[in-house]
């Protein structure tokens, strides 16, 4: 899975589905100042990308939760990679919305869920780990068994490890920052000069810039 975790990484840094630029920050939704920005669904755009995000994920599932019988994508950004992953796995598919629809049903997840199954839910990217896990909720307050989830890449901020813990919830990714960044480096796409300040601002991002 090491060698995985780096072609993945290097995929994402050729396709610009990652942008690095520890001099020039970037604005998250959260109001963060970041040198990183992931936008996973740029790796939609790339036929032989894409396929090798599938495969892996399908591994991954595979591998790690071998029982599960129903794949759940968390919208909006995982819609997409859970269904792929459905699809190459024969099995039912659902998404997940952040909250409720505002008519008809008032859903939050969409599709049928059955009975009796055990399900494995899709992300795309873990940052704080807050959304996913309001799914994780949703699911397991609807009486869905949840095995655990997969991702394509992580942060790992402390914040979200410990989120997971507490939630008992199972996390896999694909690949993560510390090893992005690093690929980043081999690769010559930052200056080895930037690779202690990225580390830095994975320890303290809600500070960082300020």
């Amino acid at each position: 899975m090491d060698s995985m975790e780096k072609t993945i990484a290097r995929a994402l840094l050729e396709i610009k589905a990652v942008c690095l630029s520890p001099e020039q920050n970037f604005i998250w939704a959260s109001g963060w100042r970041s040198p990183i920005y992931c936008d996973n669904r740029k790796i939609l755009s790339y036929p032989k990308e894409r396929e090798m995000i599938v495969n892996a994920m399908t591994q991954l599932v595979q591998k790690n939760f071998p029982t599960a019988d129903i794949i759940a994508g968390v919208a909006t950004g995982a819609i997409a990679w859970g269904a792929l992953v459905a699809q190459k796995l024969g099995m039912p598919f659902v998404y997940i919305r952040p909250k409720p629809k505002d008519h008809g049903t008032g859903a939050r997840i969409e599709g049928e869920l059955g009975t009796g199954k055990n399900m494995v839910i899709v992300e795309d990217i873990i940052s704080t780990g807050g959304s996913s896990l309001s799914a994780f909720d949703c699911v397991l307050n609807a009486g869905m068994p949840v095995l655990g989830m997969v991702a394509i890449f992580t942060y790992n901020f402390d914040i979200s490890r410990r989120a997971f813990e507490k939630k008992n919830c199972e996390l896999h990714t694909l690949t993560s920052y510390d090893r992005l960044i690093e690929e980043a480096v081999a690769c010559n796409y930052i200056d080895g000069k930037d690779l202690n300040t990225l580390k830095q601002w994975r320890l303290m991002p809600d500070k960082w810039g300020c």
